[in-house]
């Protein structure tokens, strides 16, 4: 990496999501200079795309995600920090504490935080990326009046994929559930509720094999897990809802990792490489919510400021 354009920033934050805008206001408050940087044109991550409302974030009930990055970025403006949207990551060097953006632009810092998300998990299956929007839903909640008197697959077998099915199934004429285990791993009252709808048809130990169609989609192969049975199922829509992966792609030769790609840290957010630091959903598979995606953000920040004011006491 050449040498940074930039050096005399504290901390650089990879990620304009709750756990990123969380520190930068952290340590906006603790006196720390920070860099926010994200790929999008707006700060908010996986906010912009809950449809739903928001009931469980502590203090704030809100109609979706939307509602609730106005309340962030109204705490974002009032901090101190140097913002960058639309500027994409390309490179990053995790013993020199610098990045490189797609612009060209590199930076340095006495510290980073990494807060990239997850991203959601792809079939990999032939015309899932060709029916993107062409059949392929974004958000039931968002796009549920869109399939009315259609007939939709939702694949997955969690909270997301029986929840959708639920709210889809009041507006399409069939929803098929598509489940490569036997049983569900959603929440007991999402399932015995979907049972019990009629337009909801349940393929279990099946997997979706290919998505076909020509301006649209017209019918899904499906497979059977354990005999390799195939059958074509016609349908109007896809809902691929089975799970998410974390972005760690620039660091995964880096930092440590566990088995699911998700960075490995500690109580402080601290990661396997010193003054490199973690938060929010990249680095929680367990509880990937707002509410912990901001405190992890202020975790981050305050670890920070202490690592920092030893460093400069030469305590390190």
């Amino acid at each position: 990496m050449n040498k940074p354009d930039q050096t005399d920033t504290d901390v650089l934050i990879i990620g304009g999501g709750p756990a990123g805008m969380s520190a930068a206001v952290w340590c906006s408050d603790l006196g720390l200079s920070s860099v926010l940087i994200d790929r999008n044109a707006a700060y908010g991550g996986q906010l912009s795309s809950i449809h739903n409302p928001i009931e469980n974030y502590i203090g704030r009930i809100v109609q979706n995600g939307s509602a609730m990055l106005e309340h962030f970025t109204a705490n974002l403006e009032r901090a101190n920090l140097e913002g960058r949207t639309g500027t994409p990551v390309t490179l990053v060097d995790m013993d020199g504490r610098a990045v490189g953006l797609e612009d060209g632009t590199r930076l340095s810092a006495d510290a980073i935080i990494v807060a990239t998300g997850v991203r959601r998990r792809e079939l990999g299956v032939p015309g899932e990326r060709t029916f993107i929007g062409k059949g392929i839903l974004v958000s039931g909640a968002k796009e549920s009046r869109s399939v009315r008197g259609s007939r939709v697959v939702i694949v997955g077998g969690g909270d997301a994929a029986l929840e959708n099915a639920l709210i889809l199934s009041k507006f399409a004429a069939k929803v098929y559930l598509v489940h490569r285990r036997s049983e569900f791993t959603a929440r007991r009252e999402f399932v015995d509720e979907a049972r019990r709808d009629r337009r909801i048809d349940f393929f279990l130990e099946t997997e979706v094999a290919e998505i076909r169609g020509d301006s649209a989609i017209r019918n899904v192969v499906l497979r059977k897990v354990h005999s390799d049975q195939k059958d074509e199922l016609s349908v109007d829509n896809v809902l691929i809802r089975i799970g998410v992966q974390p972005n760690t792609d620039l660091i995964c030769d880096q930092l440590d990792l566990d088995r699911r790609g998700y960075i490995i840290v500690n109580s402080r957010c601290e990661t396997s490489k010193q003054g490199i630091y973690a938060c929010g959903d990249v680095a929680n598979p367990i509880s990937p919510t707002i509410s912990t995606a901001a405190g992890t953000g202020s975790t981050a920040a305050k670890s920070i400021a202490e690592f920092l004011s030893k460093s400069h006491r030469g305590g390190l």
